[in-house]
């Protein structure tokens, strides 16, 4: 399984491994300072003789915890299987990768950021090129309102294309699950310090303002009924005021899922994660499975009873369709697929679980490439329908892969996509 692109579990906390490469020194970086949200944008020319913008693409960061980091950013877009920022710029485009101080804010917030890019690259552009503008992931979403926003407040954002890489257009699914045990972690370790950080870390990703409306599913504390969150509607809702999408761009997007309706192969209403320690042991996460109710956790900590988290009208949707979520780890020398609920568990036991599945889909195929909502399992499951998608155009990938994986495969589609 490859590692993710932009890793929605990246906590860059002192002592914790580092994949990435140093990125080259950007041609340009803007700094933009909005009213409820800040940015940073880094320019890279098309070639080294430049002094202006030619032909923008803008491309921001997804959602994590914390600022956007250059590094991580053009190591994953430029040194996995497709040199995708080179590939661009061999074409003559000038690549701008936008990040956010906090990618856990509010996506309405981050908006802004976007939006103060977008007038910066008009300003600084020589020529009338249109522009590309989109993003990986949850910059997919930003980017998606920020062209609709403009547009509905009558200002012209001179873009061509809009474009969206394995972003949650229907909503992206974290297992209930994990979500409670994050809780759990929180309620009885939070204070234990690990590497700067507290063990609550995790629940206050989850509860963050952008996962609540990134996910289909959410719970805010333990015991809670998994369901949509307010900010999920309201930011829908906001959506809707602005027309959905941008009207006047060609709307293009890729899912790191297949299109087959063939699932990734992890089974429904199975242990994932097995803890056999001292403080947890009996704690046990299943993979999610259709029932009404069904149990898909069982919380144990030492002296006290059980508890058992349940799910109600949820798809088994583990095993659908769509760009897949390994974990990354904050263990220095772990692999980087070493699961987040397992890096919790080895912290409080000094051991590691029992980790049968280490992955789940995150995005699912038909919410990346908008055809369907992900409530429904003949839908998730189902063969991808062109006909019945919001974009205009869009590629699925070979296989279930990393979620926002850079594929010579996808890459060079989007590249030929913009020639």
């Amino acid at each position: 399984m490859s590692t993710p692109v932009v890793n929605i579990w990246d906590a860059r906390t002192p002592g914790a491994r580092s994949t990435s490469s140093k990125a080259p020194a950007s041609d340009e970086t803007w700094r933009l300072e909005e009213f409820r949200a800040q940015g940073t944008a880094w320019v890279y020319y098309s070639s080294p003789e430049q002094k202006h913008l030619r032909r923008p693409v803008i491309l921001a960061d997804g959602f994590s915890m914390g600022a956007s980091s250059l590094d991580m950013l053009w190591d994953g877009m430029e040194n996995g299987q497709y040199p995708f920022v080179s590939k661009l710029r061999e074409q003559g485009f000038d690549v701008i990768l936008l990040g956010f101080d906090e990618r856990s804010a509010s996506i309405l917030d981050n908006t802004e950021v976007a939006i103060g890019c977008i007038r910066k690259a008009i300003a600084e552009r020589e020529g009338s090129a249109k522009l590309t503008v989109g993003g990986f992931s949850m910059g997919g979403l930003v980017t998606r309102y920020a062209l609709a926003k403009m547009e509905t407040d009558k200002e012209e954002h001179e873009t061509s294309t809009y474009l969206s890489y394995d972003t949650p257009h229907r909503g992206a699914w974290l297992p209930i699950a994990v979500q409670a045990f994050a809780h759990f972690v929180k309620d009885n370790w939070g204070d234990i310090p690990v590497y700067g950080e507290h063990l609550s870390r995790f629940s206050h990703m989850v509860n963050s303002a952008a996962a609540r409306q990134l996910l289909r599913w959410h719970i805010a504390t333990v015991g809670a009924e998994a369901g949509q969150d307010q900010e999920r509607t309201d930011f829908l809702e906001a959506l809707e005021r602005v027309g959905t999408w941008p009207q006047r761009p060609r709307l293009l997007g890729v899912a790191n899922g297949v299109g087959t309706g063939v699932g990734n192969g992890i089974p429904a209403g199975t242990p994932a994660m097995i803890s056999h320690g001292e403080h947890l042991g009996g704690t046990h996460l299943d993979t999610q499975a259709e029932g009404n109710p069904v149990v898909v956790a069982q919380l144990c900590k030492a002296g006290d009873r059980p508890i058992d988290v349940s799910t109600s009208h949820i798809p088994d949707i583990d095993g659908a369709p769509g760009g897949l979520f390994p974990e990354a780890a904050l263990l220095p020398g772990r692999p980087a697929n070493f699961g987040t609920a397992a890096m919790l568990v080895e912290l409080l036991e000094g051991q590691a679980p029992e980790l049968v599945y280490n992955a789940t889909t995150f995005v699912p195929t038909v919410s990346a490439v908008a055809t369907g909502d992900i409530d429904n399992r003949d839908t998730l499951y189902g063969k991808v329908d062109r006909d019945s998608s919001e974009l205009h155009d869009f590629a699925c990938a070979g296989d279930n892969q990393g979620h926002t994986v850079m594929t010579e495969e996808l890459g060079q589609w989007i590249v030929d996509q913009l020639r």
